[in-house]
């Protein structure tokens, strides 16, 4: 399995979704040929089940450890991604796969137009290591079973693996300002727990999800 860097995101799913043939994607295939945009597209793929709506239950928790393990490496400067060999080995349903890629290059269709190379500050050391921290900050905010607390911040990481594939270093600050909101969202939802209790973070669920249907 070999996709190529120079493609933009999107490109780089359709690619992987051919080259599986109908089979369950691994990580380890994923892995083989992912060239030098590897952290990039690996917080991408592994953010998307909690990003998009899309059903994939099961897959916040694993997925956020796996996340703030590429963050810590991304934090070292590792020049490579490197994974536990049982993640290595995780599978992702060829049919969820469909949906999750469908899903995510419709979004990716929408603001490609946006997306492009710039401010290269991105591709050094300090950059991939800044990017590092909030990366792990989302990610434990994915891991903790609190509700609402999934999909922010999952879709935070998506993004910031977006700027990476695709050497946006604008798109990429813009995606960490949207985390700052997301902890601070975070913070809010704590609040409602410990004053209101969980009907109060069911009442604003319920409120968002309106807002969204409008």
């Amino acid at each position: 399995m070999h996709v190529e860097s120079r493609k933009s995101l999107s490109a780089n799913l359709d690619t992987l979704l051919e080259q599986a043939n109908g089979e369950s994607l691994t990580l380890e295939g994923v892995f083989r040929g992912v060239g030098d945009k590897a952290f990039g597209l690996l917080l991408a793929i592994l953010s998307l089940p909690s990003a998009l709506p899309v059903p994939a239950p099961g897959y916040s928790t694993p997925f956020g450890i796996l996340l703030a393990i590429l963050s810590v490496q991304m934090i070292l400067l590792r020049e490579r991604p490197s994974l536990p060999k049982f993640a290595m080995s995780r599978k992702l349903g060829f049919s969820t796969a469909q949906k999750l890629f469908g899903a995510a290059n419709g979004f990716l269709h929408k603001i490609e137009w946006f997306i492009h190379p710039r401010m290269a500050w991105i591709g050094k050391p300090a950059g991939r290591s800044a990017l590092g921290w909030l990366t792990l900050i989302m990610s434990c905010l994915m891991i903790l079973p609190i509700p609402l607390t999934n999909t922010f911040p999952a879709m935070v990481i998506f993004l910031i693996g977006v700027g990476l594939t695709e050497d946006d270093g604008l798109f990429a600050l813009l995606a960490s300002l949207l985390g700052i909101f997301a902890v601070a969202f975070y913070g809010y939802i704590i609040y409602l727990l410990a004053t209101v209790g969980l009907d109060g973070v069911i009442h604003l669920k319920d409120l968002i999800q309106s807002w969204i249907s409008k």
